[in-house]
């Protein structure tokens, strides 16, 4: 579960200009926050398919951002990866 003060703090990391919770380098990073989560939720607790199809919507979601941000600038793209540890 995401706690105030972690969601704060990614906010505050990620965030492009004072007051932004929702560029999407802020909605990219705590979608992968919860991804990791529910991943580790998910490794005890096998036969939970109802958060399962959670993390899938997710990842798609996430997938949908990436792809975005992609496509209207590739140097964001690349930067948010980078500081996310996903894909390269």
């Amino acid at each position: 579960m995401l706690t105030k003060q972690e969601k704060t703090k990614i906010i505050d990391d990620f965030e492009t200009h004072e007051g932004d919770t929702g560029s999407p380098e802020v909605q990219i990073a705590l979608l992968t926050k919860r991804i990791n989560d529910l991943t580790e939720h998910l490794k005890n607790h096998r036969k939970d398919h109802a958060s399962r199809r959670g993390l899938l919507k997710m990842v798609g979601t996430r997938s949908a951002l990436l792809k975005y941000v992609n496509k209207n600038d590739t140097k964001r793209y690349q930067d948010i990866i980078s500081r996310l540890g996903l894909r390269k």
